[in-house]
């Protein structure tokens, strides 16, 4: 199925958003909850299944609904279809601080490979399903299990990651290794595994984890620089200042410093 042919702009800086234009009768779909405004001749629709809208018969659309389910997401998604006329825009954010990744598919062979929860929207015709890992080393231990999410069509799709949004071009045979937090997403053609960090001292205090994700073109790759679970990890660490213990913890000081700023006096 032919996707619908859109326009977008993306607005902000850490925490951003893309607003799409459509023609009449155009539609882009969302994932539940991404959405932020709309112009009056929109009208949103919830859908069953992948996203697709391809004639697949209700057992079609519960197996590709159920397949999402399996990388998180939910049973159903959001369409969005201009029912009027002129031009009318849809506009969707961005879930925590980060870039948005605009794909076009029919430049990456009609499929990426991406992390779960990456996806944000995309033109009406493309599908979002899973993709299984066939090698066990990645499945365990690649961060992101057996099973990663693919986008199929031939438009533009969404992806939205952590920080700063690195995109990479592999030649062939050229090898590039990246924490296993950090990968975003690559082309099919990419051969993506996981290795071993090596070395004692690495292993056991480097901090940096136990593998790398290894990744051989040729192709594209988008890496991210604040991973949410790194972000939410930090905030956690941090918030034990304020919840039970002073904010002198973890200082050659402790409980000293407390004193000294004036919180042992509170």
């Amino acid at each position: 199925m032919l996707s619908h042919e859109i326009d977008y702009r993306i607005y902000g800086e850490e925490m951003q958003y893309v607003e799409i234009e459509l023609d009449p009768y155009e539609t882009v779909i969302a994932e539940p909850g991404s959405f932020l405004m709309m112009q009056e001749d929109i009208q949103m629709k919830t859908i069953f299944g992948d996203g697709s809208q391809k004639d697949e018969g209700i057992w079609g659309k519960v197996f590709s609904a159920s397949k999402r389910v399996l990388v998180g997401e939910k049973l159903f998604m959001t369409a969005f279809t201009h029912t009027g006329e002129g031009k009318q825009k849809v506009s969707f954010a961005s879930p925590y601080p980060g870039k948005i990744i605009p794909i076009q598919l029919s430049q990456t062979d009609n499929k990426i490979i991406c992390q779960k929860d990456s996806f944000l929207c995309a033109a009406k015709g493309a599908s979002v399903g899973i993709e299984f890992s066939k090698k066990m080393g990645r499945g365990f231990f690649g961060g992101e299990g057996f099973i990663m999410q693919k986008i199929e069509g031939d438009g533009l799709a969404f992806l939205h990651a952590g920080g700063y949004i690195v995109e990479k071009e592999l030649e062939y045979g050229e090898h590039l290794r990246v924490d296993t937090g950090c990968l975003v997403g690559f082309t099919q053609d990419i051969d993506y595994d996981i290795t071993f960090v090596g070395g004692i001292k690495n292993t056991v205090f480097g901090g940096e984890g136990l593998f790398f994700a290894s990744l051989v073109g040729p192709g594209k790759v988008w890496i991210q620089t604040l991973p949410i679970s790194r972000l939410a990890d930090r905030i956690l660490s941090n918030s034990k200042g304020y919840f039970g213990k002073g904010k002198g913890e973890g200082s050659i000081l402790g409980g000293l410093g407390d004193l000294l700023d004036g919180d042992g006096f509170l």
